[in-house]
């Protein structure tokens, strides 16, 4: 373990230093501690590099609010200890660091392997959402319900001991750098550039998988060239906790056929006593191609319509947005059009005010001019901004001053309805 300075993550090694350098990233309320049953087999063979996200695992608390971030952050850690090509393995948001670094930096990844990965995950509102429960709540109701996204049933009746390291893990990251972390998800998408990802690459998944599961892996597989599928079974979100023994294995296979394609100038390590790189294993899971599937792209409409729809997205969310412009027809459409350019692609994507101050004004704003009709949709937008319950009160209590006791009366009505739907973690 290293000291971390700013702009690199905590880390260790394990293995030979000596041997080629392979990769493990965490999932996110994970810590590098979720690799611990791959170490023993996985080290004889390489120079293993574990890391834990910002405020993850003891990590200093440098929120990242962007995979492209936390690969660059990476890649200087990577800069510090001498390290220059290597095998990525990525769990969840890990596998988005990997495929991010095959996207931008092709030179310096040999080989991939995404596990519990998409190219876009889940949307973008469920991760805005899911960061307003915890900026309210903290991290408890995500720390309570993570066995149920990351085991089976079966695996957590059988493992209590292992579900409370799960919650313990949970429970110690640092919210604010799981807000970020959750804005990172939210804001990924690959799906058009898949076809770019030239490195050799296994996409690994739990076949009862409920929160990345086969069908977004199959999604990764149709796009990345040569891409090869391993559906593991009785394994749901982390596959390598609850069945280490069949993904160690299916990562033996694919990083050591792997390098000696790609990695000439650093082979793959040979065991003693063995021809072959590794003694011949038998995995439970299977490694496959998957069927190709058309990739659809969306139609453009110009640059500073595509700033504000991104913007609009991120603000509002996807629902709210989708059922506006779906109701949109040949009388309404410039309407939404010039809406987008104008409000969202140059008033909102200013750099001026952040969004936070944005949303203070614009809660004042409707409230003054008496449009309640359009408050909800601005209480929602202020959470996804990173205003708390507390401060969206403050503002409506400056409204109260300035523009009426009976507007700021009906205004606490809706925001008060809105924030106990928003905050309210799920039962």
């Amino acid at each position: 373990m290293s000291e971390t300075p700013p702009n690199t993550l905590q880390y260790r090694f394990d293995g030979p230093e000596d041997a080629p350098v392979l990769i493990l990233g965490p999932s996110l309320g994970t810590t590098w501690h979720m690799w611990d049953r791959q170490i023993p087999e996985l080290s004889q063979h390489w120079r293993i590099f574990r890391y834990d996200l910002p405020g993850h695992g003891g990590a200093p608390a440098r929120p990242a609010a962007a995979v492209p971030d936390l690969a660059d952050r990476l890649l200087a850690t990577l800069d510090s200890v001498g390290v220059q090509r290597f095998g990525y393995v990525g769990c969840s948001i890990g596998g988005a660091v990997g495929a991010d670094l095959a996207l931008r930096h092709p030179h310096r990844v040999a080989a991939l392997a995404l596990v519990a990965a998409s190219p876009r995950f889940g949307t973008a509102d469920e991760f805005r959402q899911r960061g307003v429960i915890v900026r309210t709540n903290g991290l408890e109701p995500i720390a309570r319900t993570s066995p149920e996204r990351w085991f089976t049933p079966g695996f957590a009746a059988a493992q209590p001991a292992i579900v409370e390291w799960a919650v313990q893990m949970v429970r110690t990251t640092d919210p604010g750098c799981y807000i970020a972390a959750c804005e990172a998800l939210a804001a990924f998408d690959i799906r058009a550039r898949l076809p770019r990802i030239g490195v050799p690459t296994l996409v690994l998944v739990g076949a009862e998988d409920k929160v990345t599961g086969p069908a977004e892996a199959r999604n990764l597989v149709a796009g990345i060239p040569d891409a090869r599928l391993a559906l593991v079974p009785d394994a749901s979100h982390l596959a390598p906790v609850e069945q280490p023994a069949a993904v160690t294995d299916l990562l033996l296979m694919h990083f050591s056929s792997a390098w000696q394609d790609t990695l000439a100038s650093i082979p793959a390590p040979q065991a003693p006593g063995f021809a072959a790189p590794f003694a011949p294993v038998v995995p439970v899971a299977e490694i496959a191609p998957a069927v190709e599937q058309p990739e659809a792209t969306p139609e453009g409409r110009g640059e500073l319509y595509e700033r504000g729809m991104k913007v609009r997205r991120e603000v509002l969310g996807d629902s709210h947005v989708d059922a506006a412009t779906s109701a949109s027809d040949g009388f309404t459409d410039d309407f939404q059009q010039l809406m987008t350019r104008y409000a969202w692609g140059e008033v909102w994507s200013r750099e001026g005010l952040d969004r936070r101050s944005r949303s203070c004004v614009s809660l004042t704003a409707v409230v003054a001019s008496g449009h309640l009709g359009g408050l909800a949709q601005h209480v929602r937008a202020a959470l996804r901004n990173g205003l708390t319950p507390a401060e969206i009160k403050e503002v409506l209590l400056q409204t109260a001053v300035y523009c009426g006791i009976p507007a700021a009366g009906a205004a606490f009505e809706i925001a008060q309805s809105v924030i106990q739907e928003e905050t309210t973690p799920p039962a």
